[in-house]
């Protein structure tokens, strides 16, 4: 968004959670401004994740969210707790992070008021500090979700969504057409198509836990 106020000639191929939420664009379709980019789907891949997570550990009865306070709206927090009590029967417990120094304080807080897996919303400031959520998540024996699949390969219990690489790819040949003169305004806002789960089973076995068998064999990959 600081680029975004700083100029308005100046073509900018974005990457973010929702590009229309959060202001880069009026529509998908028509951008209408000099930002295009690609628009993640982060709202609707944030419950599809709290789905699979509930199927991984049925018995759960508390589902902690951890929100970054920078991106998540309360809007979006809502409609993942009608979401869990309404569809699954679950209470879903929020705990926020608004910087490094807030997440492990925040899984603490989640674990100690009796979550018992832990969906990590999207962000890049929780993105960033992943290492520290894997490992305090197992520390815990927390098992946990991730918005990329790569995270799982880092050793994330799960992930789900596009590929981080090929997400970078889409948005390097988008802005290889801005460079060729399309405009940015004109250029429509592109979503991931393909969508994938990975499941790290050492991790499970290091947490002395059992992934459902059908959740395996739906994964697109196993960590061995």
């Amino acid at each position: 968004m600081a680029f975004s106020s700083e100029t308005k000639s100046i073509p900018l191929v974005a990457l973010t959670e929702d590009m229309v939420a959060a202001g880069f664009a009026a529509s998908l379709a028509k951008p209408g401004r000099n930002i295009t980019g690609i628009s993640l789907m982060s709202p609707d891949l944030d419950g599809k994740r709290q789905d699979i997570l509930i199927e991984a550990v049925p018995n759960a009865r508390r589902i902690a969210v951890l929100a970054d306070s920078n991106v998540a709206t309360l809007e979006h927090l809502r409609a993942l707790e009608t979401s869990a009590q309404s569809s699954h029967g679950k209470e879903l417990l929020i705990v926020r992070a608004a910087n490094a120094s807030e997440i492990e304080p925040a899984i603490h807080d989640a674990s100690t008021q009796g979550a018992t897996a832990l969906n990590v919303l999207s962000s890049p400031m929780l993105h960033s500090n992943r290492r520290t959520i894997i490992k305090r998540a197992a520390e815990l024996r927390l098992p946990a979700i991730y918005q990329w699949p790569e995270t799982a390969e880092e050793g994330g219990l799960l992930g789900y969504g596009p590929s981080i690489i090929e997400v970078f790819r889409q948005r390097a040949r988008m802005a290889v057409r801005v460079l060729r003169g399309a405009k940015p305004a004109d250029l429509p806002i592109e979503q991931p198509s393909t969508f994938s789960l990975s499941i790290n089973l050492r991790t499970a076995k290091a947490m002395s836990y059992t992934i459902p068998a059908a959740l395996v064999l739906r994964a697109d990959k196993l960590v061995e």
